[in-house]
């Protein structure tokens, strides 16, 4: 507020007319807040400047708000709450059928969070042939079958899923349904099975975490043949429980707000080096998309070749463009002065 007129907190809806109309009668006010917006409201867009002609070109839509879990490290709940709330799935057709596209990415948290709204939503998404990704829970999705059919047959060619580690104490200590490393190969085998796509969240720089996990974290994706993996530093960002901790317990290392970005370590860790972690981060990622290891995870993604190869591709490229990073915060960051 110290650099704005007027700041708009949380969702624009419910709040933007009212906005408008003040600006209009010179009469804004310092702060427009409205925590529980009305979603019933269509509320019409123009998807044309996003549209563009390119190899999957994805229109984001989103279908739901909030999300009841509340991870110590995520932000979501902090900014759309624990109760979820939806667009009316009338809404997010008449938005898919106007956008004139086939390609759509869901932007929400947890698409099948409300497992009804999520049926309901699959079955009018039939119809239309779309081809569509999003972020999912994977106990919820393999607990059942009929949810996750609909997904396959609504257009699902890809599900984000944050399975965070595959740290056994960590799972326990995350609160998360599916605990045991088993049952998450069973899960990830039956998904698959669907011709869904795996593009799993990985998060590296818990407490419990140790150096081995790095190694543990790739042997477990290549042997199960996931698909794409994002490879994440945890960040503690203001408003959640591990910001709070660690700024209590005097961990952090900077508050420059450019380097909280998923990629980068801002605080002291437990079991090893901040350099050790970002080194070690960086190196997984490397090894995941080596040639070697995309080729021995391509029997498990034959249903999808073509997005497989080029989502693997865009990945490999990135990996170039972070170990260059890594030598620039090596100086920023660690200290590390090279002659």
């Amino acid at each position: 507020m110290q650099y704005a007129d007027s700041v708009v907190v949380g969702e624009a809806e419910g709040v933007w007319k009212t906005l408008l109309a003040d600006f209009q009668n010179n009469n804004l006010k310092r702060k427009y807040y409205n925590p529980t917006p009305d979603l019933d409201i269509y509320v019409p867009k123009d998807f044309s400047k996003i549209i563009k002609k390119r190899l999957f070109s994805l229109v984001p839509i989103m279908t739901t708000r909030g999300c009841p879990y509340n991870c110590d490290f995520c932000c979501v709940t902090n900014l759309f709450g624990k109760k979820m709330r939806h667009i009316p799935v009338e809404n997010v057709v008449r938005d898919i059928k106007e956008s004139g596209s086939k390609n759509f990415m869901f932007l929400d948290d947890n698409i099948i969070g409300h497992p009804q709204y999520a049926k309901s939503l699959f079955k009018a998404l039939k119809p239309l042939k779309i081809r569509w990704v999003g972020q999912a829970s994977v106990s919820l999705l393999v607990r059942d079958g009929e949810l996750m059919k609909l997904a396959a047959e609504s257009g699902c060619q890809a599900l984000f899923f944050g399975i965070e580690s595959v740290s056994k104490d960590q799972l326990k200590a995350m609160h998360k349904a599916i605990k045991e490393i088993e049952h998450l190969e069973s899960a990830l085998k039956k998904i698959k099975k669907m011709g869904i796509l795996i593009h799993a969240s990985m998060v590296f720089g818990f407490d419990n975490d140790k150096k081995e996990i790095f190694d543990e974290t790739v042997q477990f994706l290549i042997k199960n043949k996931v698909s794409t993996v994002s490879f994440n530093i945890l960040t503690p960002y203001p408003g959640t429980k591990v910001y709070d901790d660690m700024k209590k317990e005097d961990r952090l290392t900077t508050t420059d707000w450019r380097y909280y970005d998923h990629n980068t370590v801002v605080f002291k860790p437990t079991n090893m080096t901040a350099l050790e972690l970002q080194t070690g981060k960086v190196n997984a990622r490397k090894e995941f998309y080596s040639i070697w290891s995309v080729l021995k995870r391509l029997p498990g993604n034959m249903y999808n070749p073509i997005i497989y190869f080029a989502t693997n591709f865009g990945h490999m490229k990135q990996v170039k463009v972070e170990v260059e990073r890594l030598k620039r915060l090596k100086t920023e960051l660690f200290g590390i002065n090279h002659k």
